[in-house]
């Protein structure tokens, strides 16, 4: 097999390997694989093993056939709903960056941490961006925050009772009955604030956004400098932003839920 300069040759024969699983062929067993692949049947054995550990290939010991794990469909549907979001969401994003002149994010959680999946950065010389990809406990976020608020109580309660608090500045919330607090306070005024909880001097206003089911899927927020992002000012932010996560949840096809 040629070797192109910047790849990785495990790499690209493991990921080789798992589109071969996924194909509709039939010939799923490591001598099938080893031959489609073009790779000896030793190292074929190695990336599979490989891949069964972590989850993203299952080997029948029965048949000998080697299919897709479910880690490879987490990836695959984590694909699907972030496609699904992140294009309609970028004009939106972009209109919100210009109306507000802060930073307009795009956020889901995975694994219990909010994530940032697209962004639209403010233009401004000093400005708050945490870029695409970067991960934030759920309960010192924006935008986690956001969708935590439209889980059940019970739901909730198992969250902190799994993954703790983390109070990463002196704003950061301490104790259940504080988080309780904030998700009151979230539900009765439709958006929630990151008050330089996650990061002393920036702050992050975020509103939910919903998918037909009526599930907070994703949040839509503004990230800026706190000492410019005031709490004078919250109030009209939260208003263009929540204004913003509608827009896209009607763009979508989604329904909001009464809190």
């Amino acid at each position: 097999m040629a070797q192109d300069e910047g790849i990785v040759q495990s790499v690209d024969r493991a990921l080789t390997l798992l589109e071969l699983m996924a194909s509709p062929d039939d010939a799923r067993r490591l001598s099938d694989l080893a031959r489609r692949s073009g790779l000896a049947v030793s190292t074929t054995h190695r990336l599979l093993t490989t891949l069964e550990r972590r989850g993203f290939a299952l080997h029948d010991p029965q048949s000998g056939s080697w299919t897709v794990g479910q880690r490879a469909n987490l990836v695959g549907d984590s694909f699907s709903l972030h496609g699904s979001l992140v294009v309609p969401a970028r004009p939106i994003l972009r209109d919100l960056r210009d109306l507000t002149r802060e930073t307009a994010n795009l956020g889901v959680i995975e694994a219990e941490e909010a994530v940032t999946v697209a962004q639209s950065e403010s233009r401004e010389i000093m400005r708050a961006i945490a870029p695409p990809g970067g991960r934030v406990p759920v309960l010192n976020s924006g935008m986690g925050k956001a969708i935590v608020a439209t889980w059940p109580d019970a739901a909730i309660d198992t969250l902190i009772e799994r993954q703790g608090l983390r109070p990463l500045t002196s704003h950061s919330l301490r104790s259940k009955d504080d988080v309780f607090a904030e998700i009151h306070r979230i539900r009765v005024q439709g958006f929630a604030l990151d008050d330089e909880e996650y990061v002393i001097g920036m702050r992050c206003v975020a509103a939910p956004v919903w998918s037909e089911m009526s599930e907070a899927i994703a949040a839509v927020s503004v990230s800026g400098l706190a000492a410019r992002l005031t709490r004078d000012h919250v109030p009209a932010i939260a208003k263009q932003v929540v204004d913003k996560a509608a827009q896209l949840t009607k763009t979508i096809g989604g329904q909001a839920a009464t809190l």
